[in-house]
């Protein structure tokens, strides 16, 4: 059977403006043939979706998305291009409505208050006023009646029907006084009111826009790094400029003094200092030499090399990043998914507070009931917004996840940073996470009477093809010892956890753990035996190397431990969280690095399904578990923590199970991401909490409650400019989060 081919894209969308619109575009697109997954990011005005491309095209997503009033950008070649000139358009648009809106109102505020007995004052208001609700204003109208003819209401419902309430009826009055006067009602007129809403709210959506932009800079500056034009290097030595989108993998790169490194690839000539901090954050340049890695985006200083590419476009790490980026900005905190369900009823849920308002208004026997009534109606419609709402968790995870680019923490889903903070035990692999994972060989002790070269070229013939990281430093240390390999195993069996059993000249050899050698009954002397055990008290680590009788020979392996683990275990005790250390290694290595590092508590000689017993073991002690590790051995473990956290140096499987990656490989960066997700749940909570007690409050208030109690009204002009301040102060506090020390 073949398996379903599902495609993950992120779309720019059009059109959007206020959470109703974000949960109504997501609810039409998850109903859409062929969708698996669909978010609607309101704060970054995308669409994330998953789809089966035989079921549904993006043009036909494109044309049903239209039909409901919206649209999404699929030009991929340009996407962040057209994005951002779409952005620019609106907020011109938007500053021009503005400033046109608020140009009228003045005049007609003036008249309001100082005027109002001037000739024909009534039909100049209504003449400053029209233009400002049906031309500067006029998005709102269409919007609402779009969203009417699909049986749907958001934001711009509520602004449409109170302001064109408001409007109506001052025209009425002006056009109409007598009739008001038999009626015995005072005929005021509010155009003031519908102007001044207008252009407060048009005032906000200016500020908002500008903020929201700001929340997506670490994206911008992520893109901003990609270079477009480099120099290759031909076949006859001439140097000539192609555009970055034509070099292949294999071209041959020159990177001049200053230049951005254009691709990922391996130097094969000169040397230079790399600024490497927009993708590791580490502030420090990085000595680059022949056959060092350099990546895309990061900045040449002084010297001048060459190197050959060899991840390319989509390939790149810097490509990587940014995809993650961008998918996890896009992506939903639990949360989330209640404000949602809050901001797809919130519009006719205000419309019915506001109408019922109007009843009891109308029906008080209160003087200028019918004045009254209009009022309470059109402050509840202007001042219930549920852009606050929509605004509150988007607009922090956007930052946080930002900031964390920034830092060198790449975050893959909202849903991790938000379960980050609750981490209260984390699980470290040993080499490569605690450690350098740049083992060396420290000692090769022979039984007396083998021959070393012969013995020594078997080991190098075992090894040289083995994955195990152990193996490499053998060889290594073999091959400065000048011996080198001259059998090819006829068969090489991988022991989990143990070691290796090869044939070679038609004889088994093994190489591995004293269990290893216990389990095949294989004699170590008592000299070997002494020796192997001193050496694990010094926390190296002990491998066996024998015939199917007899160990040969005991080589001592050892591990640096990096100059960030005990910074970064201190860290994380100072925030409450145990750690403990898992390794293949054996008992007495284990212990002396968990000593030396300040770790709790380990588990030595752990095989991959230990790793992952454990980190459940945890979990059903009531644990929130982070796993860190850098191996195809923990990926087992990665998969079952609550958080799982790669180090960047590490295999494609763990950075691909992990929700976190730390580029740098730094350890003090994983304390780092556990305060970035205290202080982003934090900035939530409190965003949402203002958001909810201004609609608590202010929707009551705004309904006259207060009335009875103090004669207290608010005015539709204040609540206009109170619902335009909500959506900026939310999208400002998220704002803060840049400038937080981690």
């Amino acid at each position: 059977m073949t398996p379903e081919v599902k495609i993950l894209k992120t779309y720019p969308v059009t059109g959007l403006h206020c959470a109703s619109c974000a949960v109504r575009t997501e609810t039409f697109v998850k109903n859409l043939p062929g969708i698996k997954s669909a978010s609607v990011n309101f704060a970054d005005t995308s669409l994330l979706v998953e789809f089966l491309p035989e079921e549904i095209t993006p043009s036909e997503m494109k044309k049903a998305i239209q039909a409901i009033g919206y649209d999404i950008i699929i030009d991929e070649a340009n996407t962040q291009e057209l994005k951002e000139e779409a952005h620019l358009a609106y907020f011109k648009k938007i500053r021009k409505n503005t400033i046109g809106a608020a140009a009228l109102s003045i005049p007609l505020v003036i008249i309001a208050m100082f005027f109002m007995n001037i000739p024909f004052a009534n039909h100049i208001m209504m003449a400053l006023a029209t233009p400002v609700v049906f031309w500067f204003g006029r998005q709102f109208p269409t919007s609402a009646w779009k969203q009417l003819k699909h049986r749907s209401s958001n934001m711009d419902t509520l602004v449409a029907l109170s302001t064109g309430i408001a409007y109506f009826f001052s025209a009425a009055v002006t056009f109409f006084p007598d009739f008001f006067h038999k009626a015995g009602v005072h005929g005021h007129v509010y155009f003031e009111a519908s102007a001044v809403i207008i252009t407060f709210i048009l005032l906000g959506k200016l500020f908002e826009e500008k903020a929201k932009s700001n929340t997506s800079s670490a994206l911008k500056k992520l893109i901003g790094m990609q270079v477009k034009t480099v120099f290759v290097v031909l076949q006859n030595g001439e140097h000539k400029e192609i555009p970055v989108s034509n070099v292949m993998p294999g071209d041959i790169i020159l990177i001049k003094p200053g230049s951005k490194i254009p691709v990922d690839g391996t130097i094969i000539s000169g040397s230079s200092f790399i600024d490497e901090n927009m993708i590791t954050g580490e502030p420090i340049a990085v000595e680059k030499t022949i056959q060092s890695k350099v990546f895309a985006g990061t900045i040449n200083q002084k010297g001048s090399f060459q190197f050959r590419a060899e991840k390319v476009g989509g390939d790149t790490l810097l490509a990587h990043i940014i995809k993650m980026v961008r998918e996890a900005q896009g992506s939903k905190a639990p949360v989330q998914h209640l404000v949602d369900k809050i901001a797809g009823i919130f519009v006719p849920v205000v419309i019915s507070v506001a109408l019922l308002s109007g009843l009891i208004w109308f029906f008080s026997g209160t003087d200028n009931a019918l004045t009254h009534s209009l009022l309470a109606v059109v402050t509840v419609l202007i001042l219930a917004c549920p852009c606050a709402l929509g605004l509150a968790t988007p607009t922090a995870i956007m930052v946080g996840i930002g900031k964390g680019a920034n830092n060198g923490i790449l975050i893959k889903d909202a849903e991790s940073l938000e379960i980050a903070l609750k981490i209260n035990a984390i699980v470290l692999d040993k080499t490569g996470t605690v450690t350098l994972g740049k083992p060396e060989v420290n000692n090769l002790i022979w039984k007396e009477g083998i021959d070393s070269v012969k013995n020594g070229s078997i080991i190098h013939s075992i090894q040289r093809n083995s994955e195990h990281p152990l193996a490499v430093p053998m060889v290594n240390h073999l091959e400065n010892a000048g011996i080198k390999s001259t059998y090819i195993p006829s068969r090489v069996d991988s022991i989990t956890g143990k070691g290796v059993r090869a044939l070679v000249n038609e004889e088994f050899y093994f190489i591995g753990s004293k269990k290893l050698m216990d389990e095949n009954n294989i004699v170590i002397e008592i000299e070997l035996l002494t020796l192997a055990e001193k050496w694990q008290n010094e926390a190296k680590t002990i491998s066996f190397f024998s015939d199917t009788i007899q160990v040969l020979s005991v080589i001592a392996i050892s591990d640096t431990i990096k100059g960030s683990s005990r910074e970064a275990i201190r860290q994380l005790h100072d925030l409450g969280i145990e750690v403990h250390m898992l390794t293949g290694d054996n008992e007495n290595s284990a212990a002396a690095i968990a000593r030396k590092a300040g770790i709790d508590s380990f588990r030595a000689e752990a095989l991959p399904q230990d790793k992952h017993d454990f980190v459940r073991h945890l979990q059903e002690k009531g644990k929130i578990v982070a796993m860190v590790g850098d191996g195809i051995n923990d990926s087992q473990a990665l998969a079952q923590a609550d958080v799982s956290i790669a180090m960047g140096k590490g295999s494609d499987i763990a950075i691909d199970v992990a929700k976190m990656t730390i580029i740098s490989s730094d350890l003090t960066k994983i304390p780092k991401a556990i305060k970035l997700s205290r202080l982003t749940v934090a900035t939530i909570n409190q965003n949402l909490f203002w958001a909810f007690i201004y609609n608590i409050i202010g929707i009551p208030v705004a309904a006259g409650i207060l009335f009875p109690f103090t004669g207290f009204l608010l005015n539709p002009m204040i609540a206009g400019a109170a619902m335009a301040l909500s959506s900026v102060s939310v999208v400002s506090n998220s704002l803060r989060l840049r400038y937080k020390k981690l």
